[in-house]
């Protein structure tokens, strides 16, 4: 323990001793000789899988290597050519045909054509034998009728809908193109058990040669949970007005640093060009930006989410149990209850403490800076703080308190859960701590069980035997049709309640509640109507009912902080794309 009387020199020292250590002890990443042509990232969590379908994680490399159709511009978040030149729309909006551009190619030089379209929709995206949550977004009507993909010439493919489906631009060309030279057998052939050969492909076993991209960067090297080195694609299609080929940068180093102090040592240490600068973190970080050699970046109150979840699901596995114990069943499906929960938990003390003062409490899903966005003051209903109106709808609900200020429901059982959360997050250990705090104060006992960010994933959407959680989405933009895959009774990421997924068995016993339900229909009915101020009014309407029902107790927004080395030229940071959505032309320069 550092003896804070030691004068500032000697604790220098020590602190410089540290990072040297931290180096030395990151052992085998040695700082490449030709420097310069490398960008270094990080990520908390290893990659799970190289099949970009399959992927269920947010920590993972499929943005270097991969390119839709359509991209978003990272300043204007306006609609740009990716693989596409470019794109025609019918006046009802039904139809988009996307003309493709030419010469394109994979990273193994084999032509990219409209058949590679026309395989990743119909034969993957599409497919229901394939578990993956963009179908999910690219359901149409209450039929939940899929687009019509098919392939018109070499570089043109056209997408129709049976009616209307305003997010239809966004979510027809924004998904990965994937090549069907590679993976088109895989798909329709099956193993002994009786499943595709795709289910298997492409797990982070496979030969980083096998693994065809389309993207700026195609694999080179995989070392589990160390780090994955890309280098640039020749065959990628991009060239700047000079007719040179982009991207510009050569290699990325993405190094796998679980643990957010020694993410925080090899940044300073100069071992990393970027890292996300948490709210404890900026009064050091922004005190040694000059001398450090680094911009950080306010990037706004972020697009994302964090929130408490508890498990509403009252099916059973396939052994016959109860998904989650009968009796905290109970309390999780009554809506009083999650409100309590609510009430109990001082958000306002999380944004000060927590993240010193660099956020606000956070209200809805859909983010502030969205049109869709329904605010407290245009009617949602909010939670502030409020420790007696809490335990006043816990009395009212039958629950009572013990002689030691213990909650008991109305069987006497003692009212406690366990909490997932992510082992090796600060913020996410801070947030928790709080809100065991808090719910202690209403007589509520919390158990806090740590799992790695891919066991976490593993309980939630397979094994299904959990309780409470503690997570996050990752911002989807402004668009609130990407998160009916949450929103859709049988969503991928419905987790609260989550359903049957492809190639699993029912779930005996599930009940779909009707706001459940109501939820889901309005979020279909709003993507079926192309005037955005119904649009509007439809989403106001389930926002309203998504806060009165609590699937999702939302915590705090933060302000969100990048600190990116001034090697790292050419940086045009924006609130929608953050720092490298402009990769391709980032250069370094030392």
């Amino acid at each position: 323990m550092i003896n804070y009387s030691l004068n500032i020199d000697y604790r220098r020292t020590i602190i410089l001793v540290t990072i040297i250590l931290a180096v030395i002890l990151n052992g085998c990443q040695v700082i490449p000789s030709n420097y310069q042509s490398f960008l270094f990232l990080s990520t908390p969590s290893d990659t799970s899988t190289f099949n970009y379908p399959l992927n269920r994680s947010a920590y993972n490399i499929f943005g270097y290597i991969y390119e839709p159709l359509i991209i978003e511009n990272g300043l204007t978040g306006e609609l740009e050519p990716g693989l596409a030149e470019s794109w025609e729309i019918s006046q009802d909006g039904q139809q988009i045909i996307i003309k493709l551009k030419a010469g394109l190619k994979w990273s193994n030089g084999e032509p990219l054509t409209s058949d590679d379209v026309v395989f990743s929709y119909n034969e993957i995206y599409l497919n229901d034998q394939i578990p993956t949550s963009f179908k999910d977004t690219l359901r149409i009507g209450k039929s939940g009728a899929l687009p019509q993909v098919k392939k018109i010439d070499n570089r043109r493919i056209e997408f129709s809908t049976v009616e209307p489906f305003a997010p239809f631009i966004k979510y027809a060309g924004k998904l990965p193109i994937l090549p069907a030279h590679a993976l088109q057998e895989s798909v329709r052939t099956i193993n002994s058990k009786g499943e595709l050969n795709y289910l298997t492909k492409w797990g982070t076993d496979t030969p980083v040669t096998e693994i065809i991209s389309n993207g700026m960067y195609r694999l080179k090297s995989y070392s589990p949970n160390q780090q994955i080195i890309l280098e640039k694609n020749p065959f990628y299609w991009r060239r700047d007005e000079q007719g040179n080929t982009q991207p510009y940068i050569e290699n990325i180093i993405w190094k796998v640093i679980s643990n957010r102090d020694n993410q925080l040592l090899n940044f300073r240490s100069g071992q990393l060009d970027t890292i996300k600068v948490e709210p404890e973190l900026f009064p050091l970080l922004k005190r040694e930006e000059k001398r450090g050699k680094y911009t950080i970046y306010n990037g706004g109150l972020s697009s994302g989410a964090r929130f408490l979840s508890f498990n509403l699901n009252q099916g059973r596995n396939a052994q016959g149990k109860p998904l989650v114990d009968p009796i905290k069943s109970k309390w999780f499906n009554k809506k009083v209850f999650r409100q309590a929960i609510a009430y109990a938990i001082n958000r306002k003390a999380m944004v000060n403490n927590i993240y010193r003062g660099l956020g606000a409490p956070q209200h809805s899903l859909i983010p502030v800076t969205s049109p869709f966005y329904l605010s407290p003051e245009a009617g949602l209903k909010v939670y502030n703080y409020d420790l007696e109106k809490a335990k006043a709808l816990l009395l009212s609900a039958g629950f009572k308190y013990n002689q030691n200020g213990e909650l008991l429901d109305n069987q006497d059982n003692r009212v406690e859960f366990t909490l997932l959360l992510t082992a090796g997050r600060k913020v996410a250990e801070k947030i928790a701590t709080q809100i065991n705090q808090d719910l202690a104060t209403i007589g509520i006992k919390i158990n806090l069980q740590f799992l790695s960010f891919n066991a976490k994933v593993k309980r939630l959407n397979l094994s299904r035997d959990w309780e409470a959680y503690l997570g996050g989405f990752v911002g989807g933009g402004v668009e609130p049709h990407g998160d009916y895959t949450i929103w859709s009774v049988n969503g991928r990421l419905h987790t609260f309640n989550q359903g049957k997924q492809p190639g699993e068995e029912v779930i005996e016993g599930r009940k779909v509640a009707e706001w459940e339900q109501e939820i889901d229909d309005l979020y279909v009915r709003a993507s079926q109507v192309l005037d955005e101020k119904k649009r509007r009014q439809l989403y106001a309407k389930a926002e309203q009912i998504i806060a009165e029902q609590l699937p999702f107790i939302y915590m705090v927004i933060p302000l969100e902080f990048e600190a990116i080395r001034n090697r790292v030229q050419g940086i045009k940071y924006g609130k929608l794309g953050g720092g490298f959505w402009n990769l391709y032309e980032l250069q370094i320069s030392d």
